[in-house]
C-alpha cells in the first residue's frame, strides 16, 4: 500500500544498522556478561549506543579507565554528562582513578555545556578528600563565577563534601547568591569547623528564602554555638 505524502516512515527497530537496535544490544550485552560485545559498542559511531554500552559496562564493574576517560571527552554532550555521572559513582566507592579526576576537572574547567559542568562538578564531590588540591581550585572557581547557577549550587555542595578550609571565602561568599545556592551553602557550611562559618550561619538565619533559614536553624540546632 502506497504511503500518503504526509506520512513518515519509521526505521525498523529490529534493523541491526539502527541505533535503537544497538543500544538494546547494548543493555543485553551487560546483562548476560558479554563484555567484549559491550566494549566493541562503547565505541559505536552512535553516541547513545557509546552511553548504552558504557552504562552496560559500569554495571558490570568493568568499565576500563581510559574507555571513559575518553567518554568523558567525547564530542558529544550528553554521552559527556553520563561519563561524568558513571565517574562520580566510581569516585564514591573508593579511592579515584587519577586520570578520571583529572578528565572530570577538564570538564569543570572548559566545557560549554552546563549540564556536563554540573555533573562534574557532582562527581568532584564524591572524589571528597581524594580531590587534588588544583581540581578544588576549579570548584571554588566554578562556585563564585559560573554563569549558570545550577552549576554554582554544584560546585558549593561538591566543596561542603571536600571540606577544605581553603574554600571556606568561597562558600560564605555563595550565601549571597540566588536562593538555590544559598540553600546549598547554609548545609556545606557543616562541614567547617570554623568561627567564620557559624557567623554564616547564624546570618543565614534571617535570610529571606524559609529553606535557607530551615537549615541554619537545623544546623545550629546541632551544638553550634
Amino acid at each position: 500500500m502506497r504511503r500518503g505524502s504526509g506520512e513518515r516512515h519509521q526505521p525498523a527497530t529490529d534493523d541491526p544498522s539502527a541505533p535503537v537496535a544497538r543500544i538494546r544490544r547494548a543493555v543485553a550485552a551487560g546483562h548476560r556478561g558479554a563484555l567484549e560485545e559491550a566494549a566493541d559498542l562503547a565505541r559505536d559511531p552512535h553516541p547513545a549506543v557509546r552511553a548504552a554500552a558504557l552504562g552496560a559496562l559500569a554495571r558490570r564493574g568493568v568499565l576500563d579507565p581510559d574507555l571513559l576517560a575518553g567518554a568523558i571527552r567525547d564530542p558529544d554532550p550528553d554521552l559527556r554528562r553520563r561519563a561524568c555521572g558513571l565517574a562520580g559513582r566510581a569516585f564514591g566507592t573508593g579511592r579515584p582513578d587519577d586520570a578520571i579526576v583529572t578528565a572530570v576537572a577538564d570538564r569543570l574547567s572548559s566545557d560549554e555545556d552546563a549540564a556536563v559542568v554540573e555533573t562534574a562538578a557532582w562527581a568532584l564531590g564524591e572524589a571528597a578528600a581524594h580531590c587534588p588540591a588544583w581540581c578544588v581550585d576549579t570548584l571554588v572557581a566554578t562556585a563564585r563565577a559560573h554563569p549558570d547557577p545550577l552549576c554554582r549550587e554544584a560546585a558549593v555542595a561538591a566543596l561542603g563534601a571536600v571540606g577544605d578550609p581553603r574554600t571556606l571565602d568561597a562558600v560564605i561568599d555563595a550565601t549571597h547568591d540566588k536562593a538555590a545556592v544559598r540553600r546549598r551553602a547554609a548545609i556545606a557550611l557543616a562541614a567547617f569547623d570554623d568561627r567564620r562559618a557559624d557567623d554564616a550561619l547564624r546570618r543565614c538565619l534571617t535570610d529571606r528564602d524559609w529553606q535557607v533559614r530551615q537549615a541554619a536553624e537545623d544546623l545550629l540546632g546541632r551544638g553550634r554555638s
